[in-house]
């Protein structure tokens, strides 16, 4: 069967709910992993979703910041919604659903952004950020004969050179620093995932998520970074039948400054 999974940072899902029901109604992914929701639980706005299909919620929002939000055609079972570095901060939540004949482990993650100074010894938000992926190595790619696990989200994080516009001119900006793509790589290995947005895609290839709300004319200067990402347990690799980027949703009426990226599994 043909299984489809949407991630997007929306960065406020009641502000922009009209470009989520535009997208959903156009490509139509079983499950849509939302972040930066900025949106309390009981103010989540369920009935546009319900309308189009939706009926299954797996949320973990607060007031004003952060959020993530799991929303699907089918049965979901939320596992948990992880606390990071003993903070009140609403960035993960884990389901189980079923696609084919698989039972899948999906991760929902926002990780932080880290400020502007990549200095953990004065920028106690980038100090946050590397804490947090250390913490990420917990999250495992559990799997066995009938079971995978997929990861998925805005992850805030550039790792390969690619994955910028200029690795040279962001080698000290946040996102992008040696010791974040570092400590972000050794993390996914250490956890056995599978980066599949550059599995089977030449290294050279410039990948983008996101272009900045700064750029006078974002898709003229197409100064992009990959900050969003879909991971997989190795036994689902076989499965994977490729993915896209909707740059596109970076140029509709009052945008993300991040686009969603959906991945096609065959199960």
């Amino acid at each position: 069967m043909s299984f489809a999974l949407a991630t997007w940072n929306i960065n406020s899902v009641r502000l922009r709910m009209p470009l989520v029901e535009h997208f959903l109604e156009r490509y139509q992914p079983d499950v849509l992993c939302l972040q930066e929701t900025k949106c309390p639980d009981d103010l989540f706005p369920l009935k546009p979703f319900r309308k189009l299909g939706y009926e299954h919620f797996a949320i973990h929002g607060q007031k004003g910041y952060h959020g993530v939000a799991t929303i699907a055609r089918r049965p979901l079972e939320i596992v948990e919604k992880r606390r990071f570095c003993e903070i009140e901060d609403s960035r993960h939540v884990s389901v189980t659903l079923d696609a084919g004949s698989r039972k899948i482990l999906l991760h929902n993650f926002y990780v932080p952004a880290g400020g502007d100074e990549p200095d953990p010894e004065i920028n106690r938000k980038f100090r946050h950020k590397l804490d947090f992926v250390e913490e990420m190595r917990a999250i495992r790619a559990a799997h066995d004969e009938v079971s995978g696990s997929i990861l998925v989200g805005d992850l805030n994080i550039a790792p390969l050179e690619h994955d910028v516009w200029s690795h040279k001119q962001l080698l000290k900006v946040v996102s992008h620093t040696p010791v974040e793509t570092t400590s972000f790589e050794a993390m996914r290995e250490a956890g056995e995932w599978v980066d599949l947005m550059r599995h089977g895609i030449p290294y050279e290839q410039k990948l983008y998520t996101w272009w900045s709300y700064r750029a006078r004319d974002w898709e003229v200067s197409d100064r992009g970074r990959r900050l969003d990402h879909v991971w997989s347990s190795s036994n689902l690799v076989p499965y994977f039948a490729g993915y896209e980027i909707l740059r596109e949703a970076r140029g509709w009426e009052r945008p993300s400054d991040h686009v969603p990226v959906i991945a096609r599994f065959d199960l």
